[in-house]
C-alpha cells in the first residue's frame, strides 16, 4: 500500500521534477532537527543516507536528497516526509502536502511532517489548517521558537475577530450566529473567559442548562477569584435544580464574603430544600450518652430519616415546653408525624430518659408510618411463639415489644427477659435506627 501511494505521488509530479535543477531553499523554510524517533531505529547505512538527505534538503540540493531518500525505500519512516520536503523545495506544494499527510498517516509521531504541512498551508493561506499544525507541534514542544509566535499571532487575531462578530450578533438579537462566533473564538482560545461566560448566559436564557453549565463552569474555573462569575455559575446550578452542587459553590462564596446577605438567603433556601440541618454540638454527643432523652431520639429520627419522613404536618401540635430545647425543630417535626408523643397537657418533656419499653413504642410508630409509605417489613419470628418473662400481655407496651422482637429488631436476653424499664444508650438507639434503615433499603 505504501509503495503504491508513493508511486502514485511520484508519477503525478514526475513531469515537474524531471525539469528541476538545483534550487536554493526558500528564505523562510523551517525544517527543525531530525528527531530521535526517526534516527534511533535506523541501521548505520540508513542513518548516513537520512542525515545526508536532510543536509541536502537544508542546502536546497533536491537532486541529491531525492537520490538518498529513494535508496531508503518507502518502508522507511523518513521516506514520505523527506520526499515532501523535496517536493516543497521544488515548488510543488500540492505534492508536498500529499507526502506530508501520507507520512502522518503511517508515522503519526514524525513531527517534521507537521512542520512541512504548516508551511504548505501558510503558502495556500489556509489559516485554520496552519493553526492546527502549529498546535500539534506545540503539544510536544510548547516553546518551539518557530511555531509558537505564529500560533500566538493567529490565536490572538482570530479570537478577537470572532469575539467582535459574536458581540455584534448578540447586540442585534441574533443568538444563533452569536453562539457560532463565540464557539469559533473558543476554537482558537479554548480558555477564553469572555466566550465561555457569554455562551453560558445565552444557553441559560434558552433554558439549555446542560450547555450553560458546561461553559459557566469553564469560566468559573478559569476565573476562580471572580465573585461575579462564581455567582452566575452558582445561580445557574440552582436554576438547573443541581442543589447540592449549587450549595458547595455558595458556601465557598460566603466564606470569601461573609457579609453578603443575598448569598446567605440563597444558602438558606437551598438548605431548606435539601433538608439540611445545622446540627448542634449536642447531636454529636448522643452516641456516647448512657441514657438518651426524648429530645435526643427526636433529633436522631429527624436527621437519619430526613429523606424518608420529610413531609410536613398540616397542623403542628401545640407544645409548651420545648422552646429552650436544642432539638426543638426536630421535636416539632417528629411529634407532628405522631412518631413521638405529646402529652395531654401539651408538654413533651424533652429531658425525659427513654426506657426500652418506650423505645419499642417509638419504633413501632416509626414502622407503622413507614408501612403507610409502602415500605414492607417481614416478621422473622411468629409472634405467638415469642415468650417474654418480664412483660405480661396486659402490659401497655406488650404489643410494640412483641412486634419489634418478631422483626428481630429488638431482642430478648438469654432468660427471655426484655428489661422494659432499662434506660437506652445512645449507641443502642443509633444501632436500632440504622437497622430499620437497612431493612427498607
Amino acid at each position: 500500500m505504501k509503495r503504491t501511494l508513493a508511486a502514485l505521488i511520484i508519477l503525478i509530479s514526475l513531469l515537474f521534477w524531471s525539469c528541476a535543477t538545483y534550487q536554493p531553499p526558500p528564505p523562510n523554510l523551517y525544517t527543525g532537527e531530525l528527531p530521535q524517533s526517526i534516527v534511533a531505529e535506523l541501521s548505520l547505512d540508513e542513518r548516513i543516507l537520512v542525515e545526508d538527505a536532510w543536509k541536502s534538503i537544508k542546502g536546497g540540493n533536491t537532486k541529491n536528497a531525492q537520490k538518498n531518500i529513494e535508496k531508503l525505500g518507502s518502508e522507511n519512516s523518513f521516506y514520505y516526509v523527506g520526499m515532501g520536503y523535496v517536493a516543497y523545495l521544488l515548488g510543488d506544494s500540492q505534492t508536498a502536502e500529499q507526502y506530508f499527510k501520507a507520512s502522518l498517516s503511517y508515522y503519526p509521531d514524525v513531527e517534521l511532517a507537521h512542520f512541512g504541512l504548516a508551511q504548505v498551508f501558510q503558502d495556500f493561506n489556509k489559516v485554520d489548517s496552519a493553526f492546527s499544525e502549529y498546535r500539534e507541534i506545540l503539544k510536544n514542544d510548547p516553546d518551539n521558537p518557530w511555531a509558537k509566535p505564529r500560533y500566538e499571532e493567529i490565536k490572538e487575531r482570530k479570537t478577537e475577530e470572532a469575539l467582535t462578530k459574536a458581540k455584534a450578533f448578540l447586540s442585534a438579537g441574533d443568538a444563533e450566529n452569536s453562539k457560532e462566533s463565540f464557539l469559533r473564538a473558543l476554537y482558537y482560545s479554548p480558555g477564553s473567559t469572555v466566550a465561555h461566560l457569554a455562551l453560558g448566559n445565552i444557553y441559560r436564557d434558552e433554558g439549555n442548562f446542560q450547555n450553560a453549565l458546561l461553559h459557566l463552569k469553564a469560566a468559573s474555573t478559569k476565573e476562580a477569584e471572580n465573585m461575579d462569575i462564581r455567582k452566575v455559575y452558582a445561580d445557574t446550578l440552582f436554576q438547573a435544580g443541581e442543589l447540592k452542587n449549587s450549595l458547595g459553590v455558595y458556601e465557598d462564596l460566603l466564606e470569601k464574603d461573609p457579609g453578603d446577605q443575598e448569598i446567605r438567603d440563597r444558602l438558606e433556601t437551598i438548605k431548606n430544600r435539601l433538608g439540611i440541618f445545622e446540627l448542634p454540638s449536642q447531636y454529636n454527643a448522643i452516641q456516647s450518652t448512657e441514657s438518651v432523652t426524648k429530645e435526643d431520639v427526636a433529633a436522631l429520627l429527624s436527621v437519619k430519616y430526613k429523606d424518608i419522613i420529610d413531609e410536613q404536618s398540616g397542623k403542628p401540635p401545640i407544645i409548651i415546653d420545648v422552646s429552650t430545647s436544642w432539638a426543638s425543630r426536630f421535636i416539632l417535626h417528629t411529634a407532628s408525624l405522631g412518631i413521638l408523643d405529646v402529652y395531654p397537657n401539651h408538654t413533651f418533656q424533652p429531658k425525659k430518659v427513654i426506657t426500652r419499653a418506650e423505645m419499642s413504642e417509638i419504633l413501632f410508630r416509626l414502622i407503622e408510618h413507614l408501612k403507610r409509605k409502602d415500605y414492607s417489613f417481614i416478621q422473622q419470628i411468629p409472634p405467638n411463639r415469642i415468650q417474654i418473662s418480664d412483660v405480661s400481655p396486659s402490659n401497655y407496651y406488650y404489643r410494640p415489644i412483641i412486634l419489634l422482637v418478631s422483626y428481630d429488631i429488638m431482642t430478648l436476653s438469654q432468660d427471655r427477659a426484655f428489661h422494659p424499664d432499662q434506660a437506652v444508650s445512645g449507641r443502642e438507639v443509633t444501632k436500632l435506627l440504622d437497622l430499620i434503615l437497612a431493612l427498607i433499603k
